[in-house]
């Protein structure tokens, strides 16, 4: 659906994040993974958010202003690394950064403006960034470096002209500069004979290269004139560059209090607009956060689930002083479990400062969000069941009444008496509380109803997700999900509907029928009934007739087993 990054994946951060710079996109990130419990700061970022909602054209230009901002800490860093070289681009970077976030950097920008020009290497076709005129020495240099080509090209035919001898080469030799090497007398196609270097005595041979054309250079009397006169000219420039753009970097960098301040506050705006942009395109509304233990929720959704459906059915949660064990049953994909993380998504997007996906909510302010949803990462050595009570266990021993606890189907993973038994005591446990925590949790363990499993607690309150069944079977093919939330218990769990809607085959659900028959009428299970089966409880029955008839004294007993099992031809 194109929500978030491919790593990222259709996950609720992909969703919210909006954000158009690299800072912006760090910052959002480490609100996902650390909300707050700061009040003040939760308003503050709830009023801006507000504000941009009731202005949509400063967010839009906002946005436009902020896409132009770069990488500024990335940067700040590599100004900071003494092995690191600052490139025309990064110089570019800040000089956009700084006149797109504040004024109080003005001078900054100047201080940058005045010693880089970020256009002139790629003018000039070598890596130089430092202005002209800021450094009369460095200028000199450039002039002397950029008219090279000329002087050498004047020189070489000044030194073929004083030859004791004609050459015979396509082309002429040449005086050349190399980076890091310095002069060379260049000859193309052929390196001159042993007979010629006699006459040449100042010719020293120094390398061959092969390529196109093979060339061989040589060390003359001219190139090691020009060694001594120019020397390596190019890396005298880069070191004098060098040497300016440090001193600039160190007058930058006596900034970096308000430099990190900008590159700060347009990564929270950032993050704000990002949120405003979301909450305006799904309908999110204000939550009101108080320091109240409480929750209540008006037609709350799923962040998520709403996206991928054509029609989503939003539910309330209300959870104060009484009822804060809120247990959930219902049949199986009647919603339970989208209900709970919906009612966690609302609790933890207030706590970051986010609209939520309500039509309204009041949520009091939460320490923790404990879950035990029966996940299993690939790289724990630990079964599922094991995962879940490690997962229950911490919650039973750090859980507050600020907390909000979620449990999905604890207790499934063993057998059926064990779970009961754990699910009984971790509901009793948290009913003994003197104000126990807010609790969602889903089971289709309904014997702890049946049994007397639960105490006797006002904060134990019962749900149950409607399902309509007008003919009240466990079976019945006309069963609807209404996925609304509703008082009550279900007993029911609608497996084989749930079976059939999946695409489990049709005898196999047959057979299942049967069987959930003879366990409610409380008879043995009738054994399964096929015609191989069939065929067979049929040869038995007369092969038993025949040898309770047959008479051994008088018959052929050969003959006789041959007849009740005849061999196969």
């Amino acid at each position: 659906m194109g929500i978030g990054r491919a790593k990222e994946g259709f996950s609720v951060f992909g969703m919210l994040n909006k954000c158009v710079t690299p800072m912006g996109r760090r910052l959002l990130r480490g609100w996902f993974l650390r909300p707050i419990i700061d009040i003040d700061v939760i308003h503050n970022r709830l009023d801006t958010i507000s504000f941009f909602l009731c202005c949509e054209e400063v967010m839009t230009a906002l946005r436009e202003t902020l896409k132009s901002v770069r990488d500024i800490p990335h940067m700040l860093k590599k100004f900071n690394s003494p092995s690191s070289s600052c490139t025309s681009s990064d110089w570019h970077t800040v000089l956009k950064a700084n006149s797109s976030i504040t004024a109080e950097l003005d001078y900054v920008s100047n201080l940058v403006i005045g010693a880089i020009d970020v256009q002139r290497s790629k003018e000039k076709g070598y890596d130089t960034v430092v202005k002209e005129g800021l450094c009369d020495e460095l200028d000199e240099l450039r002039m002397v470096y950029e008219g090279l080509p000329d002087f050498l090209e004047q020189v070489s035919a000044n030194e073929n002209a004083s030859f004791p001898f004609a050459l015979e080469c396509r082309e002429a030799p040449l005086i050349v500069y190399i980076h890091q090497i310095g002069y060379l007398m260049c000859f193309f196609d052929e390196k001159i004979s042993d007979a010629l270097l006699v006459g040449l005595q100042d010719f020293e041979f120094a390398f061959s290269e092969d390529g196109e054309e093979r060339r061989f250079y040589y060390h003359t009397q001219k190139t090691r004139e020009l060694d001594n006169l120019l020397g390596d000219i190019y890396h005298k420039i880069l070191d004098m560059e060098r040497a300016i753009i440090r001193d600039l970097v160190c007058r930058v960098l006596q900034f970096l209090p308000q430099l990190t301040k900008a590159v700060n506050f347009a990564a929270e705006l950032d993050c704000i607009l990002s949120l405003a942009i979301v909450a305006r395109q799904n309908n999110y509304v204000r939550p009101i956060l108080t320091e109240d233990s409480i929750l209540e929720i008006q037609n709350g959704r799923h962040a998520l689930q709403e996206m991928t459906v054509d029609t989503f059915v939003p539910n309330d949660t209300k959870i104060r002083s009484a009822g804060r064990i809120n247990i959930i049953t219902g049949p199986n994909y009647s919603g339970k479990s989208i209900y709970i993380k919906q009612v966690a998504l609302v609790v933890f997007l207030a706590h970051i400062g986010s609209f939520v996906p309500a039509d309204s909510a009041v949520v009091g302010l939460t320490d923790r969000i404990f879950c035990a949803m029966g996940s299993k990462s690939m790289t724990t050595e630990q079964s599922t069941f094991m995962i879940d009570l490690h997962q229950v266990g911490t919650m039973l021993r750090h859980a507050t009444s600020r907390s909000l606890c979620l449990l999905d189907e604890f207790g499934k993973g063993t057998l059926t008496e064990d779970g009961i038994g754990l699910l009984g005591g971790t509901i009793s446990h948290f009913a003994n509380y003197d104000y126990p925590p807010k609790v969602l949790l889903s089971t289709h363990l309904t014997e702890i109803f049946t049994e007397n499993y639960l105490p006797q607690s006002e904060q134990i309150k019962c749900y149950t997700m409607s399902v309509l069944n007008p003919d009240g079977q466990t079976s019945n093919e006309d069963i609807i999900f209404l996925y609304r939330l509703v008082p009550g218990q279900a007993l029911l769990s609608f497996g084989l509907h749930c079976a059939q809607l999946a695409g489990v085959p049709d005898e196999v659900i047959q057979r299942a029928a049967s069987v959930l028959e003879d366990i409610h009428s409380k008879r043995p299970i009738r054994r399964m009934i096929c015609d191989k089966l069939e065929a067979r409880d049929r040869q038995y029955q007369d092969a038993m007739t025949k040898l309770l008839a047959f008479d051994p004294r008088i018959g052929d007993l050969d003959n006789f087993f041959e007849e009740i099992f005849p061999s196969e031809q």
